[in-house]
């Protein structure tokens, strides 16, 4: 594997990770609401990640044989949460049903804000392995100069 199959998988998987940030954040940002254009509350949504299938090439051909065949990552898909909405008793709420209860997201905030340490944290790292890359890759032309 070189260097720069290296930034192309940090890169990759810094992408899925902004995209389930954002996720995440939408499911905080959505915790009250009662009411979505598709009726109902909102419904919180989970990002399933996936292994990206290498590139046919001689090179991979030749990794795959000696099983160093390496991959990044992306979302496959954004699904949403099969749990049952939560039900609150607010009878003066615009949203409540005949017997006064009010469909809220089954969505926990601290559960949320741990899913989106990871992934921030997940972020940073390979953001950091990006900096570390370049920085072999600057001292590589460095000594080829010589």
């Amino acid at each position: 594997m070189d260097l720069f199959n290296v930034l192309d998988m940090s890169g990759r998987a810094m992408t899925a990770q902004r995209q389930r940030a954002e996720v995440v954040t939408a499911n905080m940002a959505n915790a009250e609401t009662t009411r979505t254009p598709e009726g109902g509350p909102y419904v919180r949504k989970h990002v399933i990640f996936q292994a990206d299938q290498p590139v046919a090439t001689f090179g991979t051909a030749l990794n795959s044989a000696m099983e160093r065949d390496v991959r990044g990552v992306h979302v496959s898909a954004v699904i949403p949460d099969t749990t049952p909405p939560i039900k609150r008793f607010d009878p003066g709420h615009p949203d409540a049903d005949a017997e006064g209860y009010v469909a809220y997201p089954a969505i926990n905030p601290v559960e949320e804000m741990v899913d989106l340490m990871s992934s921030v944290r997940s972020y940073q790292m390979n953001a950091s392995a990006v900096q570390a890359t370049k920085s072999m890759i600057s001292q590589a032309i460095d000594i080829i100069k010589v």
